[in-house]
């Protein structure tokens, strides 16, 4: 297996050449789209920045207590942004319980039954896996209470004549609910369909570059994508369960105000 090959300053000048190249084409094409490339850009590199930084300095310390703090930051951020795109059909507490759940008991079978890290608070495992299941599980559960609170909206004739026959809220919303989740694990599905045949996922790829064994990244793909679908089921599920409890009052009635 060749060395490594590692990207200096230089090369990361070199790469600024396949922005100019989107911002050029953006404007070429009339997209307006070069400011939020610039934007997205200096993000990037702020960002990436200060995590690199950040990571380092938790690598070297090995502590549970700054590895769970900078779970707890991912975590925050993650149920805020999740809350921010449900507008106003999801609250916090909701987002950060179902995004938490989602990706805490799927990470720690794997820890436990599957890597077995001689410390299971060992940053290299805990914090990557657990960024790449919150970051799945913010979508997947954006994707599902996003779709089933629209539903919830448009079918109020439907709910309220099923309410009226006597069916319980969760019973009127079921066919709704059923099709969010589904909607939502259509990309997860798809993905897992086409590995390795259309797409090499992040790690795959990363672990390649870094001279590791394909069969051994090969590996850790599998049980990533395995640990992606379990997680936004989970995820998918809880949210979906809090969100339609919100349109309805303690005597079983739909409001939408």
């Amino acid at each position: 297996m060749d060395e490594f090959i590692q990207l200096d300053g230089g090369d990361l000048g070199w790469a600024f050449g396949l922005i100019a190249l989107a911002i050029a084409l953006s404007r070429w094409q009339k997209l307006d789209l070069e400011g939020q490339f610039l934007i997205a850009t200096g993000r990037t590199l702020l960002q990436l920045a200060v995590v690199g930084y950040v990571l380092g300095a938790v690598f070297a310390l090995a502590h549970p207590i700054p590895v769970f703090g900078i779970i707890l930051v991912m975590l925050s951020i993650a149920a805020i942004a999740s809350k921010n795109r449900l507008q106003g059909a999801g609250n916090f507490p909701l987002m950060f319980g179902s995004i938490f759940l989602g990706f805490a008991l799927p990470l720690t079978y794997v820890l436990i039954f599957i890597v077995q890290p001689e410390r299971w608070y060992d940053p290299q495992y805990l914090i990557p896996l657990s960024g790449m299941m919150m970051g799945n599980a913010m979508n997947s559960a954006s994707l599902a209470g996003e779709r089933l609170s629209s539903q919830i909206k448009s079918s109020r004739l439907e709910i309220e004549t099923q309410l009226c026959l006597g069916a319980t809220p969760k019973q009127a919303i079921a066919t709704y609910r059923r099709e969010a989740i589904r909607a939502s694990l259509i990309p997860t599905i798809n993905v897992m369909m086409v590995v390795g045949l259309v797409s090499l996922p992040g790690i795959f790829t990363g672990q390649v570059l870094s001279g590791i064994d394909p069969l051994n990244a090969a590996s850790y793909q599998i049980l990533i994508l395995f640990m992606i679908a379990a997680t936004n089921m989970l995820s998918t599920s809880l949210v979906t369960e809090g969100i339609y409890r919100q349109f309805f009052n303690n005597e079983s009635q739909l409001v939408l105000e």
